[in-house]
């Protein structure tokens, strides 16, 4: 195999290799951190405990790798990344986690697949994303986007009886004091209402950094002051949401701590570098639509480890978000085949006019 069909190959693989990974590093986040919260973990001060750890391991890296190619930091930048850390590091962490800790983890990894719904449709209203009317693949993104919220939809409202596993019926769960995992109706209500918000400042957060990138394209720094901001405004929301219970700071060798570490490197840190990689060659619709890979995990693994009881509108709502999301992912990839077409007629018309142009000057002279 040549070099340059090596080089090509790890082109065209790269972006699909780091979000599966992303996604299992998710998927296990999910299941840490839900183990957490059932041993009485606080969201407000995991939420701090997880970025202030993403900043301190990627802020040398950052440092030393990108001090000569950093941009100025300008007031504009700043802002953006104060939304940044506002967004996802504070909002979006502590409405997932509250709501995950009203339901399942399987639950709210799963209501996650409708941020890539979310975000098409903001990448299409701040022209991030190209959208065709008349094009079938176009078409295929917007109905996958519909299909999508209605499996959410389906999955939030909809119970029916419980789904069991081969292993479920003959192994104990590692965690067997989780197992009583009856959510009721109100709770899961509930619980599916602050995802979803989370979800929104998800993809706003996505949209955003997009943005950022364009003016201030350093991923490590960037995500590094996104996580030192994200733990700067965690600590005073908590402050504020917590305010005289100072025993919720306190953190030992558990798996509280464990959780903290291992979701602030690598569901934060890497993440955030993650996105602004992969963003920068295919978008913000590409970066969130492996969600559902995330989701199988969760289910498994959930199933396995912490007991967690699937219900058939539970199962039905995640095929339904599957199938919506891949039509979306399969538009998304027409549209980009599509546009590289474009871009090379656009250089071979180029290459063609000059040609003609040194033509007409050679029988000039």
């Amino acid at each position: 195999m040549s070099k340059e069909l090596c080089k090509r190959v790890y082109v065209c693989t790269k972006p699909f290799v780091l979000m599966i990974f992303l996604q299992t590093s998710y998927a296990v986040t999910g299941l840490v951190v839900k183990s957490a919260l059932n041993k009485g973990l606080n969201h407000y001060t995991f939420a701090v405990y997880r970025n202030a750890f993403a900043a301190l391991v990627f802020g040398p890296f950052a440092f030393f790798i990108e001090r000569k190619v950093r941009p100025t930091m300008t007031i504009s930048i700043f802002l953006k990344i104060m939304l940044l850390g506002l967004l996802e590091p504070v909002i979006d962490q502590n409405l997932f986690f509250a709501g995950m800790k009203l339901t399942t983890a399987t639950f709210a990894t799963a209501m996650c697949n409708i941020v890539p719904a979310i975000t098409f449709v903001m990448a299409w209203i701040f022209r991030l994303e190209i959208v065709r009317m008349k094009s079938l693949h176009s078409q295929g993104k917007m109905i996958g986007t519909l299909v999508t919220v209605g499996g959410a939809m389906i999955m939030t409202l909809v119970r029916g009886p419980a789904i069991q596993f081969p292993w479920t019926n003959d192994h104990q769960p590692l965690h067997p004091q989780t197992s009583a995992n009856t959510v009721s109706t109100q709770d899961q209500i509930k619980g599916s209402l602050m995802i979803t918000v989370g979800g929104f400042c998800w993809a706003s957060f996505i949209i955003l950094q997009a943005h950022t990138l364009k003016s201030y394209p350093v991923e490590l720094s960037l995500t590094t002051l996104v996580c030192m901001m994200g733990a700067l405004e965690g600590s005073i929301l908590t402050v504020m949401a917590e305010w005289g219970n100072a025993s919720i700071w306190s953190i030992n060798w558990d798996v509280k701590l464990f959780a903290a570490v291992y979701s602030g490197i690598m569901s934060s840190g890497c993440a955030y570098y993650i996105f602004g990689v992969v963003m920068q060659e295919r978008g913000p619709v590409f970066v969130t639509s492996f969600n559902p890979i995330g989701m199988v995990i969760v289910a498994i693994l959930g199933s396995l480890f912490l007991a967690e009881k699937l219900t058939l509108g539970s199962v039905v709502g995640a095929v339904v978000i599957v199938v919506g999301l891949y039509m979306v992912l399969w538009g998304k990839s027409k549209d980009q085949n599509q546009q590289y077409q474009d871009e090379e007629s656009s250089i071979d018309k180029k290459t063609l006019g000059q040609h003609e142009v040194t033509d007409v000057k050679t029988q000039c002279c």
